[in-house]
């Protein structure tokens, strides 16, 4: 299929198909290089091209291989004239019906293309005479039965060097060239998908995780999934038996034909089947207590929370995320309103003149700015940041609103998006470089209304985690150190992911004195007919609290959700069976439509999930795995005995209960839920703090995953030293989460356990996300 009539002239080339053929592949050391046509038909599916297979004719037929060993695919781009050069193959493809991987042939004679043009086929060099013919090629006939330890050792070894680089260049970029995703990426990652899956096990993984986002990036754009499906990662390389002992070879051949899997293998397979003798994609490929990373990735995504997207640090939060949020918002809006406060929106952008009028501020948010520099293709004479937060913003405008002590307190909120450009490895919910908030900014005529309030606030926040998520916090005031950049001081809420050991900030609530007020000039007449400058707070919570929730609660079925906060809080999964009558099928559609209708009516959020395309089986594990709190099952048995089944998210527990108590039911287990899921958590938190005043049982306490409670001298040199002296190579240092309002007493002689200074209060010390 040529080029279209009209279109011959065109830099992109209209093509609807493209006829390919797989050569090579003979001999002794014969080689599937399997991940070169993945590269193909991922290509070929971005640029919406159909990729039709062809037979040779004869051997050979115009097509030649490397090697003849190598089983490869070429494409025929004339009559009889094929292409099995990797990189000029793709190009080609690429490049027809205006696809987006590679610039047209019209496009490379501008400049910036064709630049681009050649930092791609570097990238397509590297790909494709490194990675692929120096390591996946040897590679390859090293699993397929020639293998030697030595051999195979050194050249995994020679990869993860490669893979080194490539890890350094991801560093602080989301693709390998430009701002979206080129030929490079596909390429390479489809070359890294074959290691993933078959060489590099969870050690080596380990050691590359820029190289992983990047690669989970790529693997979540939907024509990559759709042309070479999910990566599954190799857990265990399957090494063949080492070549040169051929008697020994064959034994172990004809044992391994006879043995069947027994015990716990044979269950394992068994519960990996489903109807058809598919392999479900349903469950999570994870634990969350060997690899809470991996675990947590996964449970984010198959749970239906949020979807990658193609800038790095940056999330889709799907219905069920977005529906937690409302639910927060909702409770904290109607609490902020009880105290006076109005909601407002502010602009995105900042000019650059307000935001580096409180110069603290500006060097602590500096390096997380995100610029704003051209409108289309004109350079802006004045950059314009997008806002990290939004004190420079307002500010300016409290100037002009505030006048006198009358126009006091002013108490706006606004619910917003914020951007921060972090280069720190990005985590959902918990390090993003969008996320979602509200943040309040306050004025007052007093200092001592503003510490009021920020108390008040810090309580809601606490609220938050403990009453609506279920979290257990600590609350106190952060170390200079850690304090907002140009507060007065800064209250937190610190909750704490037993399963990592670090600490997450989860709100904080600062008393902004008058700082911001003289560098904006927000000045005010008293009752007394003097000027005064205006004490500000300011205070704000994220999206992050949606991250602390799945990690403190979730299991390895996936997400347990606190009934506060469910979007969903009771599913009814009625349970027909073909060999019911149409009578009593009626009959318990009814039923389970009367159940439904009767908690809609009490206010339970409620759900009926009467879909006949999946099992009951099927439907539990979805709605375990979406964390659903109660699950009502409704079957012929429970239609016989007038009664239904109640079944717990959160422990498994099972109860049948009569039809007529099953709202009652519902509306006593809820809330017996949610506080035994607070106290569960809290009791797991509690255990997790370690109080001493001793250096050794600080880092023994540190490594053992814990919170160490200590006596400190409150001196930020201490601090930066104590995260310098307790760093190591499984996780980073130590720093202050808060220094608890809880205190224990300082009594005299106390001295701070890492410098021998007097101390002057005990810290919460703890790694970190």
């Amino acid at each position: 299929c040529w080029p279209a009539e009209g279109h011959e002239g065109e830099g992109a080339r209209a093509m609807t198909e493209v006829s390919f053929a797989v050569g090579g592949g003979e001999g002794k050391n014969a080689v599937d290089a399997r991940w070169r046509l993945d590269a193909l038909k991922a290509t070929a599916s971005h640029c919406g091209v159909k990729l039709v297979e062809t037979k040779l004719a004869k051997k050979g037929d115009g097509l030649s291989s490397a090697g003849g060993a190598i089983k490869a695919p070429a494409v025929l781009v004339a009559e009889r004239s094929w292409m099995s050069q990797m990189g000029a193959a793709l190009r080609f493809i690429a490049t027809l019906n205006r696809g987006q991987l590679y610039p047209t042939f019209q496009n490379l004679f501008q400049i910036s293309s064709n630049a681009k043009a050649a930092q791609i086929d570097a990238w397509l060099d590297l790909c494709f005479n490194t990675l692929d013919l120096q390591h996946a090629v040897p590679i390859a006939r090293q699993l397929a039965g020639s293998y030697s330890k030595q051999d195979f050792d050194a050249l995994v070894k020679s990869l993860m060097t490669a893979l080194g680089a490539l890890e350094t260049q991801l560093g602080t970029r989301t693709w390998l060239v430009g701002e979206s995703i080129s030929l490079a990426d596909v390429a390479m990652a489809c070359v890294l998908k074959y290691f993933l899956e078959n060489v590099l096990a969870k050690k080596q993984r380990s050691s590359i995780p820029a190289v992983l986002r990047w690669f989970e990036t790529c693997m979540s754009q939907p024509f990559m999934l759709k042309a070479v499906g999910a990566a599954k990662y190799c857990e265990k390389v399957k090494l063949p038996k080492e070549a040169g002992n051929s008697k020994k070879d064959k034994t172990a051949g004809k044992a391994s034909q006879n043995s069947k899997p027994k015990g716990k293998q044979m269950q394992k397979a068994k519960n990996n089947k489903k109807e058809g003798g598919k392999t479900t994609l349903l469950g999570l490929d994870a634990a969350k207590s060997e690899d809470f990373g991996a675990w947590y990735a996964d449970v984010c995504v198959k749970s239906e929370m949020l979807s990658y997207y193609e800038i790095s640090g940056c999330y889709i939060l799907r219905p069920w995320a977005y529906g937690i949020w409302e639910n927060i918002q909702h409770w904290f809006d109607g609490e902020i309103k009880k105290m006076g406060v109005e909601n407002a929106y502010f602009p995105i952008f900042v000019t650059e003149g307000a935001f580096k009028r409180e110069q603290d501020h500006v060097e602590d948010f500096a390096p997380e700015v995100a610029w704003v520099t051209k409108s289309g293709n004109t350079e802006m004479d004045v950059p314009i940041a997008i806002r990290p937060t939004s004190e420079t913003v307002m500010y300016p405008f409290y100037a002009n609103w505030i006048r006198s002590h009358r126009d006091l307190p002013l108490k706006l909120n606004q619910w917003c998006n914020v951007i921060r450009w972090e280069f720190k490895h990005p985590t959902p919910f918990i390090r993003s470089r969008e996320f979602l908030w509200q943040e309040g900014h306050t004025a007052f005529a007093t200092k001592k209304e503003a510490d009021q309030e920020v108390l008040k606030v810090l309580e809601l926040y606490a609220s938050i985690y403990e009453d609506l998520l279920a979290c257990p916090v600590m609350k106190g005031r952060k170390s200079e150190k850690e304090k907002f950049a140009g507060a007065l001081y800064t209250t937190t809420v610190e909750a704490f992911v037993p399963a990592t050991g670090k600490g997450v900030q989860g709100g904080t609530s600062h008393c902004l004195g008058q700082n911001f007020s003289k560098m904006f000039d927000i000045v005010f007449e008293t009752e007394g007919k003097s000027k005064d400058h205006v004490w500000q707070n300011s205070w704000g919570i994220t999206t992050r609290t949606i991250g602390v929730m799945i990690m403190v609660h979730g299991d390895d079925k996936g997400l347990v959700l606190p009934p506060r906060v469910a979007p969903t809080q009771v599913v009814v999964i009625p349970i027909p069976n073909s060999k019911m009558s149409d009578s009593d099928r009626k009959k318990l559609e009814e039923w389970s439509k009367d159940i439904y209708q009767q908690l809609q009516a009490a206010g339970v959020k409620v759900k009926m999930d009467d879909r006949e395309n999946y099992t009951p089986g099927w439907k539990y594990s979805h709605w375990e795995l979406k964390g659903v709190p109660l699950r009502c099952e409704i079957g012929p048995k429970d239609l016989e005995k007038g009664t239904v089944v109640i079944a717990r998210r959160d422990t498994g527990k099972k109860e049948f209960v009569p039809f007529k108590d099953c709202v009652a039911h519902v509306q006593k287990t809820l809330p017996q839920m949610q506080a035994e899921m607070l106290e569960k958590a809290r009791e797991v938190f509690n255990k997790s703090i370690v109080k001493t005043s001793k250096w050794d049982e600080f880092m023994k306490g540190l490594d053992a995953k814990k919170m160490i409670l200590a006596p400190w001298c409150e001196e930020i040199e201490v601090e930066e030293d104590v995260k310098g002296r307790s760093a190591s190579e499984d996780g980073a240092g130590a720093k202050t989460l808060c220094i608890p309002f809880d205190q224990p007493e300082v009594t005299p002689g106390l001295k701070c356990f890492a410098s021998g200074k007097p101390a002057k209060s005990w810290a919460l010390w703890g790694r970190s996300y």
